[in-house]
């Protein structure tokens, strides 16, 4: 079972509830709504002043509250999905949950680990990183009729193959082929390509996002990009403080 501590995470919003909250009140925070068949949660950290990353990467505005939420959300998924220019800069590894979070997963009926799909246009994808040779569960790879075929054959080899669209990748029907493959639980990780598509096409239910206390600085792009879309109103349904950061989390008003 999961070790449970307090560590300095407080709710702000709505009306406190306890001063700090455990690792068992903070999952519990991050429960879908009941009776939904498919959600697919968005999980992102940014600056102060808006900036998705330093230097090329997300790292350096996380920090360990944000890691902790972050970790909590990859246990609760059935599928994690990322475009691959995500998973280059930020050196993704094979997706594999510790003992404890193992755990949990078995006491709510799930899998021992959530599926990594990778979402690639182009299909030009290192397959000799870890997330495909370490992968406790066969990962899946998104793209397009556009890609190689004799690339897509080469994948086949370390990972299943979806393809969903022409000349791009068609997130609805990607989305809706993980939801019959009983992956119904969807959290992504960007990038803020990915993001902006997903909020185009008017599929995104929530929103989890961490504004971290440093100011980036001009440059830098936003959580989003890509093509625009009309406005999407979400209800904020939390806002804890942590170590100065904020993370809040967005449900899609429908």
């Amino acid at each position: 079972m999961l070790n449970l501590h307090n560590s300095g995470m407080e709710l702000i919003h709505p009306v406190p509830e306890a001063a700090v909250l455990d690792d068992a009140a903070l999952i519990e925070r991050y429960a879908p709504p009941a009776n939904v068949s498919r959600w697919l949660r968005v999980n992102f950290v940014s600056s102060a002043d808006g900036a998705v990353e330093v230097d090329g990467h997300s790292h350096a505005l996380s920090g360990e509250q944000d890691m902790r939420a972050f970790r909590f959300l990859r246990m609760r998924c059935d599928v994690l999905i990322t475009g691959a220019g995500t998973v280059r800069t930020d050196g993704y590894q094979a997706l594999k949950m510790s003992p404890d979070r193992i755990a949990w997963r078995r006491d709510q009926g799930l899998p021992d680990h959530p599926v990594m799909a990778v979402i690639s246009r182009s299909a030009d994808l290192d397959l000799s990183m870890p997330l495909f040779t370490e992968a406790p569960v066969k990962p899946i790879v998104i793209t397009c009729e556009s890609s190689l075929p004799g690339r897509r054959k080469e994948i086949q080899k370390v990972a299943d193959v979806i393809v969903a669209g022409d000349d791009g990748v068609d997130f609805p029907t990607a989305l809706n082929i993980l939801d019959k493959r009983g992956l119904r639980q969807q959290l992504c990780e960007g990038g803020p390509h990915i993001l902006g598509e997903l909020t185009a096409a008017d599929l995104v239910d929530e929103l989890c996002l961490t504004v971290s206390p440093f100011l980036a600085g001009a440059g830098s792009g936003r959580i989003t990009a890509g093509p625009s879309s009309p406005l999407r109103r979400m209800r904020l349904a939390h806002a804890l403080h942590a170590d100065d950061n904020l993370l809040l989390r967005y449900i899609r008003l429908r």
